[in-house]
């Protein structure tokens, strides 16, 4: 009996931040029908923390317990796992940082992290679960994947850049066989490859089980015309696409031609930064629309011009089951009921270089002072870059390092000038933020997507200013 494949979701929850898109929204989302979705960045990193603070609801153990190898998880626990909990205030123990050399025990933690958090929101239920990933961080990005799918994940997204090596990198890992991922290097040649090496042989204890299952992958884009280039070919093409406006939240694709800032220091965008829906629809795949589209009406738009269906982000980074922390989700909405809230899209805040949006709050990095009393420090490394030194080998620097340390690298101080650590301060967002040994505490820096027009309406429905995923499902959807 040929299994047939599940509909098409109409509604995709964004996979936002470092555990702000947590197992238990997307699972929630899931369970509604809908495509509930975790964010795969650091999750290596989210599940040492966990387990330092004692995992004292035992979900990321239940979840470890269900890993096809318990000899990784035996040395995982070994390494992280503090019963009880370490004490407030207490520093985490790292986890290795990316790089181009191979470390097993950097892939059996990526593996596994990724894991645990797909296992978690598909627990219980049939839905639909999917991953996110920045192209950004391409060197997690084998390792990240296999863990996925080794948890039965069924869609792939990435965005942030040009992800045309992730369809055949599905398809080696539901061999599952050896693979090799192209990474960009500054100051490489031309020609000049370099690549990253994962081998998932080992990584389950039975050589025997059932192969996983390739998910399918959407690409995020942000113009008609990398959904051409990334349709052009079986070898790139992906399984469908969504396509933000530049108003959606997180990182965005710059504009196109040379960057102009308008009077509040703000990227000014086009009509050639806007995709022609009609343009995609033309190359037959399925595509959702993303940024400003929470709302029914404009879910009936995207509908009308063929999408199929909207990919919503803010509404559901402000629900209950969002990971991020409650004092600041609770600020966030009640800044929005005042009509206070300010999110602004900073042309200099990441360390990729892509503009960022940044939601306004007291005592986060998006106040200068904070900023400025934040000592320079890059130990997490996940949007550090790979570069090419006057001998030929590959180092590793981000211009959010200290200045001097990225200049040293072959970096320029302009680079520098406002680059926040988002590594930490979105591990910040969700009360996972590391604390140093001198006492200093990792401040928070916040994203939404800056469409949030749509809030004070919405939250009227809701008195006590708290909400639910499947409220979400329901105001986009209308009652069953």
């Amino acid at each position: 009996m040929v299994e047939r494949e599940p509909a098409l979701p109409v509604v995709i929850q964004g996979g936002m931040g470092v555990g702000i898109s947590g197992w238990r929204l997307a699972r929630t989302v899931a369970m509604t029908g809908q495509l509930g979705v975790v964010s795969g960045v650091a999750q290596d990193a989210l599940m040492a923390r966990r387990l330092q603070l004692g995992d004292l609801d035992g979900h990321v153990r239940r979840a470890l317990a269900n890993f096809p190898n318990q000899e990784i998880v035996e040395r995982i626990l070994q390494k992280f796992f503090v019963p009880g909990g370490i004490a407030p205030g207490t520093p985490f123990r790292p986890v290795p940082r990316l790089g181009l050399r191979q470390n097993r025990w950097r892939d059996e933690l990526t593996v596994a992290g990724n894991f645990v958090e797909v296992w978690l929101a598909k627990e219980g239920h049939d839905g639909l679960v999917g991953i996110n990933y920045l192209e950004k961080i391409q060197l997690a990005t084998p390792a990240a994947v296999y863990g996925a799918m080794l948890a039965g994940v069924d869609y792939v997204l990435m965005g942030a850049g040009i992800p045309s090596e992730i369809p055949a990198l599905l398809d080696a890992l539901a061999v599952p066989a050896a693979v090799e991922l192209s990474i960009t290097v500054a100051g490489a040649e031309a020609g000049d490859r370099h690549a990253i090496e994962f081998d998932p042989a080992g990584l389950v204890a039975d050589p025997a089980a059932d192969p996983p299952r390739r998910p399918r992958f959407l690409a995020i884009v942000s113009s008609d015309v990398l959904a051409l280039y990334l349709n052009r070919s079986p070898v790139t093409r992906p399984d469908g696409f969504v396509v933000e406006a530049p108003s959606a939240g997180g990182h965005s694709a710059p504009p196109r031609g040379r960057l102009r800032l308008d009077d509040a220091g703000e990227p000014v965008y086009g009509p050639r930064d806007h995709a022609d829906p009609a343009k995609v629809a033309a190359l037959g795949l399925p595509f959702w629309l993303a940024g400003g589209q929470a709302t029914p009406e404009a879910l009936a738009a995207a509908r009308a011009v063929g999408a199929a269906g909207i990919q919503v982000g803010t509404a559901f980074a402000l629900c209950r089951e969002s990971g991020m922390a409650p004092e600041l989700r609770r600020k966030l909405l009640d800044d929005a009921v005042e009509g206070s809230l300010e999110v602004r899209n900073d042309p200099y805040a990441s360390p990729t270089g892509f503009p960022f949006k940044v939601a306004k709050v007291p005592e986060t990095l998006s106040e200068e002072e904070v900023y400025a009393e934040r000592p320079r420090l890059c130990d997490l490394g996940y949007l550090r870059t790979p570069y090419l030194k006057a001998d030929g080998a590959v180092g590793y620097r981000c211009p959010a390092e200290p200045v001097d340390d990225y200049v040293r690298k072959g970096g320029t101080v302009e680079e520098t000038v406002g680059r926040r650590c988002l590594c930490n301060a979105l591990t910040a967002d969700i009360g996972l933020g590391q604390h140093r040994r001198d006492g200093y505490a990792e401040p928070p820096l916040l994203t939404l997507g800056q469409d949030v027009s749509f809030l004070k309406g919405f939250l009227d429905g809701f008195p006590s200013g708290e909400y639910g995923a499947a409220d979400v499902i329901r105001h986009l959807l209308g009652p069953e």
